[in-house]
């Protein structure tokens, strides 16, 4: 199966103004890249413009999953073809139950759904989405409410943001069993780096001044950040 993503030569603007231009991207079915990038740098709205969210306008290249040019594609349409997001600040939702949400999505009882027990969200089934959640109740509701998509391609902006360790090993376990089993094509954005202990990613690169740098071993690269901060980035083109 075909889970592979394309990015060609892309640009997208956000209210007149040119967040990202001429990138290109590609992930293989099965591959994890990890993206890093200082804030502001527009790794958020590449996720987005993937996503086909509106205000975020492609004005040139094209995005490629699973084999098809899907620029012209709604959100919801994405969503069906096997996009899955999971963002930095899920929105809280009162009156609708994470049960009922699970359900809504997989069509069956949510006590059927495996990833219940594995991220421990059994006791958060009943409570209004999200209200009142601790940051790694939130990022656990949110993670179950992707996989349960049965994405081919998993999007991660930054899963370890407001997580303690435990819960980010526990959501890493997660993530990589399910990347290795289904074959998944996953992007994830990190500031911490704490999710390269957890999975299996084979490449990670640097977005900046609207561009791709520094495309290596995600190790390699997060150390190489650590030590000289994101100015060593300017100067590396290498892929």
């Amino acid at each position: 199966m075909d889970n592979s993503l394309k990015i060609e030569n892309l640009t997208v603007e956000v209210g007149g103004r040119v967040i990202l231009e001429n990138l290109n991207l590609e992930i293989s079915s099965g591959s994890t890249l990890v993206l890093f990038g200082p804030n502001g740098s527009g790794k958020s709205t590449l996720i987005k413009a993937i996503m086909g969210f509106e205000n975020y306008a492609i004005t040139r290249g094209k995005i490629v999953f699973g084999g098809e040019v899907i620029n012209g594609l709604s959100t919801d349409e994405r969503a069906k073809k096997g996009i899955g997001v999971l963002f930095q600040n899920p929105p809280k939702i009162r009156g609708i139950k994470l049960r009922q949400m699970v359900e809504l999505v997989t069509r069956r009882p949510a006590q059927e759904d495996i990833f219940v027990d594995k991220l421990n969200v059994g006791e958060l089934m009943d409570r209004d989405l999200n209200v009142n959640f601790s940051g790694g109740e939130m990022k656990r509701s949110e993670l179950l409410q992707v996989l349960s998509q049965k994405p081919k391609l998993l999007l991660l902006d930054e899963p370890e943001s407001g997580v303690d360790i435990e819960n980010i090993a526990m959501m890493g376990r997660v993530l990589n069993a399910f990347i290795r089993e289904h074959a998944v094509a996953s992007l994830i954005i990190t500031h911490t780096g704490y999710v390269l202990d957890y999975v299996d990613a084979q490449h990670a690169c640097v977005l900046m001044d609207r561009d791709i740098r520094c495309y290596d071993d995600p190790r390699k690269v997060f150390e190489d950040i650590r030590q000289f901060g994101y100015e060593k980035c300017r100067t590396c083109r290498g892929q």
